[in-house]
């Protein structure tokens, strides 16, 4: 009988106003919200030169915006470039905005048990894309991005959900830099214009 469990539930003296404490968030958040940006412009939007590459970030988490589930950035490839190489367990999709390239993608065998284990296929893919094309890159799928063209660079816009890591789910892993990456370099408008005119 439940009441037999009595000594067992009824033990810890220890009070919180945890729902209470969900109560006043819901009641004070149009207040916070009204303080984020609805309108990002690009002069706002941080530049970033990663190791996945040259990143404008249009949406982030710490960019205090009232998106709450999804991260944008764009990244610019130089003439016959490529970006870094990663993979992450969170499905992603990418618009083409200028330019034309291909994508190479590696399929891993994923196990999640009590520890979480991959393994990449054999197998590794091309595609190829130009302005105007969405590549979508699925869980957990090592990939990298070339620029085709030796001339002009390529833009892409990849937006990826963000509730993978609030779920504990934040698996990313940089397996090699994109060839321009340099911490020490401060991106703006004067050196991206250089890179927009490099060739690999």
């Amino acid at each position: 009988m439940a009441w037999g469990e009595t000594s067992a539930w009824i033990a810890g003296d220890e009070n919180r106003d945890l729902y209470q404490q969900l109560l006043d968030d819901a009641e004070t958040a149009p207040a916070r919200n009204a303080l984020r940006k609805k309108v990002v412009h690009p002069h706002e939007m941080p530049w970033e030169m990663s190791r996945q590459g040259l990143l404008k970030h249009l949406i982030n988490e710490s960019m205090n915006t009232r998106m709450e589930t999804v991260d944008a950035y764009m990244q610019i490839i130089p003439p016959g470039s490529h970006s870094g190489k990663h993979r992450h367990l969170a499905e992603e999709v990418l618009y083409c905005v200028e330019g034309r390239g291909f994508d190479m993608h590696q399929d891993c065998d994923v196990e999640i048990t009590d520890v979480y284990f991959w393994k990449p296929q054999e197998k590794v893919q091309k595609f190829e894309y130009e302005a105007g094309d969405v590549i979508y890159v699925p869980p957990n799928t090592i990939h990298q991005h070339f620029n085709a063209d030796p001339d002009r660079p390529m833009r892409l816009i990849s937006v990826i959900n963000r509730i993978f890591k609030k779920s504990g789910l934040n698996d990313l892993q940089q397996i090699e830099d994109a060839p321009e990456y340099d911490p020490t370099v401060t991106l703006g408008p004067d050196n991206i214009r250089d890179y927009l005119r490099k060739k690999a």
